[in-house]
């Protein structure tokens, strides 16, 4: 809630979409902020029970103004000479017009500063931002260094962007390097990694199951040893994210069919959902994986812990799509590895900035099902690799991506992007 006898810096926390299921880490950036106080601007507010905070301002779409028109003109061209539609415009616009409110609202908050969440959303605001004369971050998430770069102009705007921001931030060291191949500054680039609330994921080491004996998972604090139940006792594989192509289930499916002819007794549980859902539907019925492959759609913050809880393994084959669409640092790869999950991923995009291989997962060639194949295998048969993994992905996730200095990280960008916005060193 706004107070205001709050007397820290404001900075407008501006998205396209408050939130999608899948914002977490956007959702405890907003929620985070010790230094700074936020308001949150957007054109969709989704999700409020799921995503509660206060304020949130939902930006009003404008009317396109009604043109002025020149009566001698039209009267000449239509009447007189007969050519309608006229060859140049005629008509004057009575002012300039913006697609929101955006602007109106700036002015009267009269904000320190704005965060921008997502490149493209940067581009789209860019004018009305221009027009509101104040300074701005932007943050990209990994899809949006690739995304509409096809379309005529984008780019060029792109630069406009990298040109008016006075910081750009990404999750990874990898898209800073595709933010300064697309035209960014260098010195304008900071990381901006995701930041994982720890305290919410208590981390245990994972051996394989074994029949009758709870006792694998040798608890790293006494509170996060789950129950023994039947679902324990067989190899369980998670992943969570959207289902699109970039995620690699196509891929892991295929692998999964060569992993069935050794270790039938396993279940891979793949959280999420989105447009490849139905394609995803007929892969698992294809490789004759009905009783291996469960899909239950998106899952509660707390019922995701539960399934990591449970598992020994999260997989994650992100692969290079077509269109040049990559992964940051997958942010549901970054929870399941504070929980103890050891990881059998891709050399793609941030994720080896995260996973180091052989020390706290395995790392495989993109679009590779026998490469991932063999890696689950190997985990699967491995018990002393698959304990080293998982104690080691837990010690290094915290090492790194703990929320409260990362989101303090983020703050420091803020207040460095308001020095340099007015002179200061």
């Amino acid at each position: 809630m706004s107070d205001a006898t709050d007397n820290r810096p404001l900075v407008i926390s501006l998205c396209g979409t408050f939130l999608k299921p899948e914002m977490q880490s956007i959702y405890r950036q907003v929620t985070g902020l010790r230094q700074w106080r936020t308001k949150v601007y957007t054109q969709l507010h989704r999700n409020a029970e799921m995503f509660p905070f206060e304020p949130v301002v939902t930006l009003k779409k404008l009317d396109r103004p009604r043109l002025r028109g020149n009566f001698l003109l039209r009267f000449w061209f239509k009447y007189v000479v007969k050519q309608w539609p006229p060859p140049y415009p005629i008509n004057k616009q009575v002012r300039p017009h913006y697609s929101y409110d955006l602007v109106r609202l700036l002015k009267d908050d009269k904000p320190d500063l704005v965060h921008v969440y997502y490149g493209h959303k940067a581009v789209h605001y860019l004018e009305m931002l221009q027009a509101w004369g104040g300074s701005w971050v932007v943050s990209f998430h990994g899809v949006d260094v690739s995304k509409f770069l096809e379309r005529k102009g984008y780019a060029e705007k792109l630069k406009i962007v990298f040109a008016n921001a006075k910081m750009v931030m990404a999750r990874s060291e990898s898209l800073l390097v595709k933010l300064e191949q697309l035209g960014c500054p260098r010195e304008k680039l900071r990381i901006n990694r995701t930041p994982i609330p720890l305290e919410q994921l208590s981390a245990f080491v994972r051996t394989p199951p074994n029949v009758g004996d709870a006792s694998r998972f040798t608890s790293l604090s006494e509170d996060a040893k789950p129950e023994a139940s039947p679902a324990f006792f067989q190899w369980r594989f998670v992943q969570a994210c959207r289902l699109i192509q970039k995620k690699g289930i196509l891929t892991t499916l295929e692998a999964l069919t060569i992993v069935k002819r050794r270790f039938p007794n396993f279940r891979y549980l793949i959280c999420g959902d989105g447009p490849l859902r139905e394609k995803i539907t007929e892969a698992v019925l294809q490789h004759d994986l009905s009783d291996n492959v469960e899909v239950p759609g998106w899952l509660t913050q707390e019922q995701l812990i539960t399934e990591y809880r449970s598992a020994h393994l999260f997989l994650h084959p992100s692969e290079k799509t077509k269109a040049d669409d990559q992964e940051g640092i997958p942010n549901s790869m970054l929870e399941a590895m504070a929980t103890g999950l050891p990881v059998v991923a891709t050399w793609h995009g941030g994720i080896p900035e995260a996973v180091t291989n052989e020390h706290d997962g395995l790392l495989v060639s993109e679009h590779s099902p026998e490469e991932l194949a063999a890696a689950i295998m190997r985990m699967m048969s491995d018990a002393t690799l698959l304990s080293r993994c998982s104690e080691n992905a837990a010690a290094s996730l915290r090492a790194k991506f703990g929320s409260e200095a990362q989101i303090a990280a983020m703050e420091d960008v803020y207040s460095e992007a308001v020095s340099a916005s007015s002179g200061r060193k």
